[in-house]
């Protein structure tokens, strides 16, 4: 009877073993035939853009997938320095349009203005003061009165 029980056994290992292979080549025509994504139906089956480009965009999606996964690093670090740009971006426009409306208040001040008696560093302050809405330039005119 162990005989029996062996060759029996054996059929059973052989059948569980085929029933397998079946439902895994089973899951692999399930894989295979997957619903096509809403954006190759849409483009492809019902406005019919031609399968050339279709296939040049798999191709570009292969190769950026790649890019990003063998380039991880260096697009992270690119990232980061653009977002330290966006972030600093409106202080330095500021401090420029300070720097721009100071020279241009202190060229103002020296070609029309009385300034005999004001040094460079005065003159510095009432440009910077002028920028920011003082009226200490009025008050040159009025000592020139």
């Amino acid at each position: 009877m162990s005989k029996k029980e062996t060759t029996n056994s054996k059929n059973v290992r052989d059948q569980n073993y085929e029933v397998k292979k079946m439902n895994t080549s089973e899951n692999l025509r399930k894989k295979k035939a997957k619903d096509l994504p809403w954006w190759v139906e849409l483009l492809f089956v019902q406005i019919g853009l031609p399968d050339k480009l279709l296939i040049e965009i798999l191709k570009a999606q292969k190769t950026s997938k790649e890019f990003i996964k063998n380039e991880k690093k260096s697009i992270i670090i690119f990232l980061f320095v653009i977002t330290i740009l966006a972030y600093f971006y409106p202080v330095i426009k500021h401090s420029k349009n300070k720097l721009d409306c100071e020279a241009i208040a202190k060229n103002y001040i020296i070609k029309n203005k009385n300034i005999t008696g004001i040094k460079n560093r005065e003159l510095k302050m009432i440009s910077t003061n002028f920028c920011y809405g003082g009226e200490e330039i009025y008050e040159i005119e009025n000592l020139k009165n």
